[in-house]
C-alpha cells in the first residue's frame, strides 16, 4: 500500500502525519506500506518541515526526511490512499481528480480517529500559531494514525473510505 498525507503547505501537518505514520507502521511490523507527503499549495516547495513541527515531533520520537512538495494530479497514480488533513485540503485534492478511481482514494485522516463515529474532525493548521497548537496537532494525528494502522491490520480501510464517499 502507498499512502500520501496532504495538507496546505506541506511543512506542518502532512510531514507530521507522514512521520507518525512511518513510525507506527514500523512498530506494527507493516513494512509493505510506503508513506509520502505533499501540500496543495506551492508556498514552501523544497523546504524542510516547520521548526515547531519538527521540535514537537522529535520530542515524541519521530524522524523527518521529506521536503515540501506540491500535490498534482499525477500523484493519484502514485498512491493507493490519500489522506487530507482538513476539508479544504480534501476539496482541493478532489478538484484534481480525473476519474472516479482517483476520488475513491481520498479521505480525511480524521476519518480514522477514535471519535470519528461522532463526526470527522479536521486537523487544524497550526502554521503561525504558538507551539501548543503543534502539540494539539500531534495529539490528533497520533490518534487518527493509530486508527489507520488498526484499519490496515484489520483490512477495514476500504470500509472507512466507502463510508466517507457516501457522505460526499
Amino acid at each position: 500500500m502507498r499512502i500520501m498525507t496532504v495538507c496546505l503547505g506541506n511543512i506542518c501537518r502532512s510531514p507530521a502525519a507522514e512521520s507518525v505514520l512511518v513510525h507506527r507502521l514500523e512498530r506494527a511490523g507493516l513494512d509493505d506500506v510506503t508513506v509520502s507527503s505533499a501540500g496543495t499549495g506551492d508556498y514552501h516547495l523544497g523546504r524542510p518541515p516547520h521548526e515547531h513541527s519538527v521540535a514537537e515531533g522529535e520530542g515524541r520520537g519521530y524522524a523527518f526526511t521529506s521536503r515540501a512538495a506540491q500535490f498534482a494530479a499525477e500523484h493519484f497514480a502514485e498512491a493507493d490512499l490519500i489522506l487530507a488533513m482538513d476539508s479544504s485540503n480534501e476539496a482541493d485534492i478532489l478538484a484534481l481528480a480525473q476519474r472516479p478511481e482517483d476520488e475513491a482514494k481520498v479521505v480525511r485522516l480524521g476519518a480514522f480517529a477514535s471519535d470519528a463515529a461522532d463526526e470527522v474532525r479536521d486537523i487544524p493548521d497550526p502554521w503561525g500559531l504558538p507551539r501548543d497548537a503543534y502539540v494539539r496537532m500531534y495529539d490528533q494525528i497520533e490518534d487518527a494514525v493509530d486508527g489507520l494502522v488498526e484499519a490496515i491490520e484489520n483490512g477495514t480501510v476500504e470500509e472507512v473510505l466507502a463510508a466517507q464517499r457516501a457522505l460526499r
